[in-house]
This record gives structure tokens, C-alpha cells and sequence, in this order.
């Protein structure tokens, strides 16, 4: 029996042949509705070509504007992720713990952070720091942001490792036990390592959530990230806003597909390097098992 005829029946041959209409179908459909735009577009002088050569005949707006824009939203982005990993996993490790005075604290941190808003979170951090702080107003910004992403997708992160743990086979802990290590020891040598290639597709979404949402900073707190070059570039080179949010949004599509390409292959590595369950976590799968009372069984974690 294949792969794939495990998990649904495989098509016959009419099944097929619809399979191939539905396709056809939908690339006309596509083919349409992408014409009808570009013609609204020319129609509206919107594809002009003085409209997007700012973007290629002036290599300054990239040096000036682009570049250090999107220099920016890197640094923003890898405080962020250096920062809420480890405290992501710490708070996952804790809501583990058979200690109440361990796991309660980290389970009410957990749930206080992924229920408040991120932007919201930023505008608290930016108050915080100009209330209680000597930051500087230039780097103001860029704390506020990095603090509303360190609590909230560290959060978030925190449930990502714990429904990783627990998607682990009994077995692998009960085995720990039976040679002598202590849970703190089975964590750290056994179900980790375990754990890393299992939790690693949802992790990565949500380091492509981290290296977006830094785009909230620039609309609301002045970070000059790049999504606000936006309004510096179509002000002093009056280049269309919708060519130069293409140009950035081309740059996002980059960044984050090289993000994902390097957690496929980093993912790949390890589980060639080492024997692993097998199983992958999705952000669904960490969702469901952050619903209070859910364990690996349905039962309690």
C-alpha cells in the first residue's frame, strides 16, 4: 500500500479527469482577474514607466531608503528571535514542570501575553520606556518593538514546545526513567533533542510572523523599518505608492522564502543526523495542544 493511499482513496480515472478541469478552470479564472487588474491599472496611468523607475534608474532610493530600511527590520527582527527562543522554551519547559510553583507562574505569563495584542503591547513598552527610562528617543522605537515581540511570540513559543514535548511518544520518557535520569534530565538529553525536529515547521512560521510584524513599529511608533519607507520614498521622489509597495512586498517574499528554505534544509540535516519520531508539528497541532486540559491523549498534560 503507497504512501499516499494511506491517508485517502486514490482518484480514478473520472476523478482525474475533473482533478484536471478544476485545474484548467481555475487558471482561467486566475489568468482573468490578474488581466482585469493590470488593465484597471494601465487604464489609471498606474503602470507607467515613470511610476516604477525610481526603483531602477535611481540606485539612491535603495541605498537611502530600501537598504536601511530594510537593514532595520533585520536587526529589529533577530534582537526579537535571539531573545524570544530561549525564553520561549524556558516558559514551555516550565508549563511542563511538576513543580506548581513553577508551572503556574509560567503558564499565567504564557496565556497573560498571548491574549494581549502585539501592537498594543508595543505601545505599553513604548510608554514604559519614556515614563520610567533614560532610552534615548532614536532607539525608543526600536525597544518598544522588540519588547511587544519578545513577549508575545515568546508566548507562543512557549505552547509551540510544549505540544512538541508532549507529541512525543510515552515511551521516550518512561525509558529515561527506567536508566536512572531525572525528569529534568530526560528534558534536557532525551525529549529535547527529540523535540527540536518536530517543532521546527511551526517555529518557523512564527519567526516569518516576527520578521513581519515589525512592520506595526514603523506604522505606529516611527521605527524606520522598511514597510515605512514607503511614505519617505513616494514623498521625495514621487514614485506611486502601489509600485513602491509592490517593491517592498518583493522583498518581504524574499526574505522570509530564504527564512524558510534555510529551516528545510537546517530540518532535513537533523533529522539525517539523527534518529527522530518522524512526526512534524503544525501551527494547527501546537493551537490545539495549548487548549487547557489537552495532552498527547486527549487527557491531561
Amino acid at each position: 500500500m503507497s504512501a499516499t493511499s494511506v491517508l485517502y482513496d486514490a482518484p480514478g480515472t473520472r476523478a482525474k479527469r475533473r482533478n484536471v478541469l478544476y485545474t484548467i478552470v481555475f487558471l482561467v479564472l486566475f489568468a482573468l482577474a490578474a488581466w482585469w487588474v493590470l488593465a484597471t491599472m494601465a487604464d489609471k496611468n498606474q503602470l507607467a514607466a515613470e511610476k516604477w523607475s525610481p526603483f531602477v534608474s535611481d540606485s539612491k532610493v535603495w541605498t537611502t531608503y530600501l537598504l536601511p530600511g530594510l537593514g532595520e527590520t533585520l536587526r529589529a527582527s533577530a534582537l526579537a528571535i535571539v531573545i524570544a527562543l530561549p525564553f520561549g522554551a524556558l516558559l514551555g519547559v516550565g508549563r511542563l514542570s511538576d513543580h506548581v510553583w513553577i508551572r503556574v507562574p509560567a503558564g499565567v505569563v504564557v496565556e497573560f501575553f498571548r491574549a494581549i495584542p502585539v501592537l498594543l503591547m508595543m505601545i505599553f513598552a513604548a510608554q514604559l520606556y519614556r515614563q520610567f527610562t533614560d532610552v534615548s528617543s532614536d532607539l525608543r522605537p526600536l525597544y518598544a518593538v522588540v519588547t511587544g515581540l519578545v513577549l508575545y511570540n515568546a508566548s507562543v513559543m512557549a505552547e509551540i514546545v510544549r505540544a512538541g514535548i508532549l507529541s512525543l511518544p510515552n515511551g521516550q520518557i518512561d525509558a529515561a526513567k527506567a536508566i536512572g535520569m531525572r525528569k529534568g534530565q530526560a528534558m534536557t538529553y532525551v525529549l529535547l533533542p527529540q523535540a527540536v525536529t518536530v517543532m521546527l515547521p511551526a517555529l518557523v512560521s512564527q519567526l516569518v510572523v516576527i520578521v513581519k510584524d515589525t512592520a506595526l513599529g514603523g506604522a505606529i511608533l516611527g521605527l524606520p523599518e522598511l514597510l515605512s519607507q514607503n511614505r519617505t520614498i513616494t514623498a521625495n521622489y514621487g514614485a506611486n505608492t502601489i509600485a513602491a509597495f509592490a517593491v517592498i512586498a518583493l522583498i518581504y517574499i524574499v526574505l522570509n522564502f530564504l527564512l524558510t528554505t534555510f529551516a528545510g534544509w537546517l530540518e532535513q540535516r537533523l533529522r539525517r543526523g539523527k534518529k527522530s519520531t518522524g512526526a512534524v508539528l503544525s501551527a494547527d497541532d501546537a493551537q490545539q495542544a495549548s487548549i487547557p486540559g489537552r495532552g498527547p491523549d486527549g487527557g491531561g498534560a
